[in-house]
């Protein structure tokens, strides 16, 4: 139905006439999943190409990809939640349960509602809510410091710090319990399979009962709070709704509360390992963080461009429109490739160099542009700084383990190590 959280579309529009194919090349490749920045430099000589392994128009260039992100009435956002390829029966079965209704919300909600959404969303992620959230994630960060200590002098840093650690922080700032949090993030694991990766059929069904059963909990959980208000999240939605109730609906809180209890996690945990690889194969930057942390701000920016924890994005096209110099149907689903967009060599100098002092390092696209920029940015590079800056006191000798195989969850968007061993003394 119109502006449910997930949809399925079966619509395949006609290749734009003219646009170069290639029949060749997927996201989902191990090539690809292993280094998709080369490949991607090789994919940039088309500008614009038409993928058969997703039927998706994929966009390289960085002003393409922006001027997308600008025109949202013709290239709407309504499709980045849904899944990549068809479900299985079984999985749609699932999702047509009656009291699975979470709606389109921030990310897939398109104007006007996305904007009156938006402003109610907006100053939960302020700067006073950001000092508040401060203390937490610093002690939290210091106490799985002290384990990792305590244990010896290695340690496998995504189970021992970088999964655990986001996921916490958000359920916190959310208002969930503690004694959930080992539940919801089990059901989130294997949600980046679901909307954009290529599960089997067995998964597919394992997934949807966990998203459902998650949306449940939120459900649940989101009742509870008009009840019991607390100095969270979800109950400053509630009151912005009680406030509100002609302007913000109750379903709309509860799938805020669905939509960024996941968001707010999967992608800091990748982005903490994105980090730690790119700055300790030389460990200069690392050392100069080390000594002055005031650097780590740009060298989160940095991170993002070199090393996104996200290298892509999705939108479809509203109406019939030319893009590259090609006639696109209306419906054609779009695939804006950032793992060629960050690498610009027309906007960055030198790009396939990680440079921690990038002047404008900021100026890469992982977070978006435009009305549908990513609400939560500000948040997510404020927590990474946070724990970097923990770390690099703790434990500035750290270094990644030689000889290690990276292995990265299969998916067209979210990038990150699924273990790193680092060691340190």
């Amino acid at each position: 139905m119109a502006n449910s959280y997930h949809q399925e579309r079966s619509l395949v529009p006609p290749i734009p006439q003219g646009c170069p194919i290639n029949s060749d090349w997927s996201p989902l490749s191990p090539e690809y999943l292993d280094d998709p920045f080369t490949i991607s430099a090789e994919l940039a000589k088309d500008p614009v190409f038409y993928a058969q392994s997703l039927n998706y128009l994929v966009v390289n260039d960085m002003d393409l990809v922006q001027s997308i992100f600008l025109d949202h009435e013709t290239f709407a956002s309504t499709n980045v939640q849904d899944p990549v390829f068809p479900l299985c029966p079984a999985a749609s079965e699932q999702l047509a349960l009656p009291d699975f209704d979470p709606v389109a919300v921030m990310s897939n909600r398109p104007e006007p509602d996305h904007g009156r959404i938006r402003q109610f969303t907006k100053s939960l992620f302020s700067n006073r809510r950001l000092r508040e959230l401060e203390p937490y994630i610093r002690s939290r960060s210091h106490e799985l410091i002290d384990e990792m200590l305590a244990a010896g002098t290695t340690a496998e840093f995504i189970s021992a710090f970088a999964y655990p650690l986001p996921g916490e922080v958000v359920f916190r700032f959310i208002g969930f319990p503690e004694s959930d949090d080992a539940q919801l993030k089990d059901w989130c694991r294997e949600r980046k399979a679901f909307s954009w990766g290529k599960p089997s059929e067995d998964q597919q069904v394992k997934i949807a009962k966990d998203i459902v059963a998650y949306w449940r909990y939120c459900r649940d959980f989101t009742a509870s709070k008009k009840e019991n208000p607390g100095q969270d999240l979800a109950s400053e939605l509630i009151a912005n709704w009680r406030d509100n109730p002609d302007k913000l609906t109750y379903r709309e809180v509860e799938s805020i509360v669905y939509g960024i209890s996941f968001a707010g996690h999967e992608p800091v945990t990748a982005a903490l390992g994105n980090a730690l690889l790119c700055l300790l194969p030389d460990r200069t930057q690392w050392e100069e963080l080390v000594a002055d942390p005031s650097l780590i701000p740009n060298a989160v920016e940095e991170v993002m461009r070199y090393e996104s924890s996200q290298i892509s994005w999705r939108r479809v096209t509203t109406v019939n429109t030319t893009l590259g110099g090609f006639e696109i149907p209306a419906g054609t689903s779009v695939f804006l490739n950032f793992a060629a967009a960050n690498f610009s060599s027309e906007l960055f100098d030198e790009p396939f160099r990680f440079d921690i002092h990038r002047q404008n390092a900021n100026r890469n696209i992982s977070f978006g542009k435009g009305v549908h920029f990513c609400l939560g940015s500000r948040y997510a590079k404020f927590e990474i700084k946070v724990m970097l800056e923990v770390l690099v006191e703790r434990i500035p000798s750290l270094r990644l383990i030689e000889g290690q195989t990276l292995q990265r969850f299969p998916n067209i968007t979210f990038r990150g190590p699924e273990e790193l061993l680092v060691a340190w003394g």
